[in-house]
């Protein structure tokens, strides 16, 4: 009897890490994406060091993410979660995983334009869209976070994901006319690591509306059960 009583208690442990170490990486992908909009910001302001802080704090946050997808992995195929939600919850940490990957690249091209002199038009656009960035996930992770205890107000939130993406489409689009229209202030080299920036900016709002879907399906089958 003592023995499935410690059994047990190991078990419910072991559940509980679990959903804490991935509770931990949604709130550090949300962290990395608040980074990214801090490093910008700094950069409109011409505040290289700041930016630079900014970026070094993104990297390491990124490099956690990456150590907890790799823990959660383990830890979930020792414990006692029923084989759905255990599944469930690999696609949410590899789908966070991924955005935190995309604003990474994000960071790596911030910091490259540092050194570059970039019309503060252009800055204040990115800027723009990093907003954009922060609510879509700040949102997102309200949304996950209700999956448990509201799967209809998760669901909700999840929609509103798909607006604020929206809105970074729209942004998105506004810098690559900026973009066009630049050719003749900045040379084609900065042209291309703006792109790049923009385009991976624009990863980081699909990622999260990915992420979102995947949370609209899960509502389906939390309200089901």
């Amino acid at each position: 009897m003592w023995g499935k009583t410690v059994e047990k208690w190991f078990t419910q442990r072991r559940k509980s890490k679990v959903l804490e170490l991935a509770d931990r990486q949604l709130a550090l992908a949300i962290e990395t994406v608040n980074e990214l909009e801090n490093s910008i910001a700094a950069a409109s302001k011409k505040n290289t060091e700041d930016a630079k802080k900014h970026i070094d704090r993104l990297f390491i946050t990124e490099e956690e993410i990456d150590n907890l997808r790799r823990t959660i992995f383990e830890e979930s195929t020792r414990g006692s979660l029923p084989l759905n939600d255990r599944e469930d919850l690999m696609h949410l940490v590899k789908r966070l995983d991924v955005m935190a990957d995309h604003v990474k690249d994000s960071g790596r091209n911030v910091l490259l334009l540092l050194e570059i002199n970039v019309p503060k038009e252009l800055w204040n656009a990115y800027s723009d869209m990093a907003k954009d960035l922060v609510e879509c996930a700040k949102v997102l992770k309200t949304s996950i976070e209700k999956l448990g205890s509201d799967p209809a107000e998760a669901r909700v939130l999840s929609q509103k994901v798909d607006d604020v993406e929206k809105r970074a489409d729209e942004n998105y689009l506004k810098i690559k006319s900026l973009l066009l229209k630049s050719d003749r202030d900045v040379v084609p080299s900065t042209l291309l690591m703006l792109k790049d920036l923009v385009e991976s900016m624009e990863q980081v709002a699909d990622s999260c509306d990915d992420t979102a879907d995947y949370v609209r399906v899960l509502t389906i089958t939390r309200e089901a059960s």
